[in-house]
């Protein structure tokens, strides 16, 4: 099949992610399905086409860039760690400046968590993942996958900005600012909740490290 498979499934992935959350489009299918079956569809749609555009990544003609060394696994076990982590403390927590965040409406400023140093922790934990897995993949069709994951996480912050800024007007400088004035070493508002968001994120990065042999063929740890 050569490059065929991949050119689509690139495609595919990134017209899913771009076409159902266009406005009017996300509009008509909340209508019909609600908030939640949205939510759900598009996480399995996001979740079944990244599978398939990593396999066909792999079933692509085999074409070197540099060359695998050890170190670079200790690399992307360290960044995936990183981004679990992140992942465990950010999903579902408010959030007003990006995408993923739950009632937002509750966010204090005074206490914004990893929102004072990062406005889109979910991008920050997806760009992680892409270079920690760019690295120890040196061929021309990983290098072109994850290279572009890093490449798109990295600039969805501008673009979330601006769409954030339009919504919120001038409340967004204004919170962005308090933001900015809270502590470097801000106390989470529950230790108990942080810590088991912790957990949840340790808890990911295991079972992640379990299923990548069976999902993906290859083992992480070597």
């Amino acid at each position: 099949m050569g490059w065929t498979e991949f050119i689509v499934a690139f495609a595919v992935f990134f017209l899913s992610h771009s076409v159902p959350v266009r406005p009017p489009i996300k509009k008509r299918i909340v209508a019909h399905a609600g908030q939640r079956g949205f939510t759900f569809g598009y996480s399995v749609l996001s979740l079944a086409v990244l599978v398939w555009v990593i396999g066909a990544a792999g079933r692509a003609p085999f074409v070197p860039v540099w060359d695998w060394t050890p170190w670079q696994a200790h690399v992307t076990l360290t960044l995936m760690l990183a981004a679990c982590l992140i992942l465990g403390l950010a999903v579902a927590r408010p959030n007003p400046f990006s995408f993923g965040g739950a009632r937002n409406d509750r966010f204090d400023a005074a206490r914004p968590g990893l929102v004072r140093y990062m406005r889109h922790p979910l991008l920050v934990a997806t760009a992680l993942w892409a270079v920690g897995h760019l690295i120890p993949n040196g061929d021309l069709a990983h290098v072109i996958l994850f290279g572009s994951f890093a490449v798109f996480a990295l600039a969805g912050g501008r673009l979330i900005d601006r769409r954030k800024r339009r919504e919120m007007g001038a409340d967004w400088l204004r919170v962005r600012e308090a933001v900015t004035a809270a502590s470097l070493w801000p106390r989470p508002a529950n230790w108990g909740g942080a810590l088991v968001r912790l957990g949840l994120g340790v808890g990911l990065y295991a079972a992640l490290i379990a299923a990548h042999p069976a999902v993906l063929g290859v083992s992480p740890l070597g």
